[in-house]
């Protein structure tokens, strides 16, 4: 079995989620956000150690409210940078060279099931590089001044891409390394690996492994959670309903 950590990054503003707290500090049913993404991963035998990356500010009222969870919890609290990969290039700097994996996580992305994450951890280990994604269903416009479409682009082919993006610890390292080297805007991890010469490969993620960014997606969340806590025992073994359309 593979070693895998788990990096969280945490210290993002959440601008657009327009509520009085920042998104990953906010409770969804009984319990903050990033409490909920983390504990994904607490549990499992294949997990060494979670990295959770915070802002340097919020570090000391983190601790006042969260200091008791974190003290029965596999979990190590990281200062963010500036930007998310500097973020997360703080914590993968403490990943000990024995891991084997290292997975990125977003930490608003709190109902991945166990299922995505056995499928994603497993297709790393076969191929070094893997991410959870999902092929676009919607027809895609590309839209200019005014609100005016300039054209349809597309979607053979397009997939949105999600986490974790899970890659071999010397791949992550070695294109952490050579970011400032690249050219271009790079927007994920997976790019990164993918522009430093990595083949990063794809694993069907769900329309469930959403990310928490606006009200509306807290909204849904909750509902989501509350009906995956109403099941019966006879149910909870079930990958959290993933095989859902929605």
């Amino acid at each position: 079995m593979s070693s895998i950590a788990v990096i969280i990054p945490a210290a993002g503003r959440s601008t657009r989620f327009q509520g009085t707290e920042k998104k990953t500090f906010v409770s969804l049913e009984g319990r903050p956000v990033w409490q909920r993404t983390a504990e994904l991963f607490w549990n499992r035998l294949d997990v060494a150690r979670v990295y959770l990356v915070i802002a340097p500010e919020d570090r000391e009222s983190f601790r006042s409210r969260y200091g008791h969870v974190l003290a029965f919890a596999n979990a190590d609290l990281v200062d963010g940078g500036a930007e998310r990969f500097d973020s997360v290039a703080n914590a993968l700097a403490k990943v000990p060279e024995e891991i084997d994996l290292v997975a990125v996580h977003d930490a608003v992305r709190p109902l991945t099931s166990p299922a995505l994450l056995d499928a994603v951890f497993s297709t790393a280990a076969q191929q070094r590089a893997a991410s959870l994604a999902m092929p676009v269903p919607d027809t895609l416009k590309r839209v200019g001044a005014e609100n005016r479409i300039g054209e349809t682009v597309p979607r053979a082919g397009l997939w949105a891409a999600q986490t974790p993006q899970v890659f071999r610890r010397e791949w992550l390292v070695e294109a952490y390394a050579k970011r400032a080297t690249l050219t271009g805007t790079i927007t994920d991890d997976a790019q990164l690996v993918e522009a430093a010469g990595f083949p990063v490969r794809v694993v069907p993620g769900s329309p469930l492994n959403f990310k928490i960014t606006t009200q509306e997606d807290l909204e849904l969340a909750e509902y989501i959670l509350q009906s995956r806590l109403a099941k019966p025992a006879s149910e909870s073994t079930r990958p959290y309903d993933d095989d859902v359309k929605w």
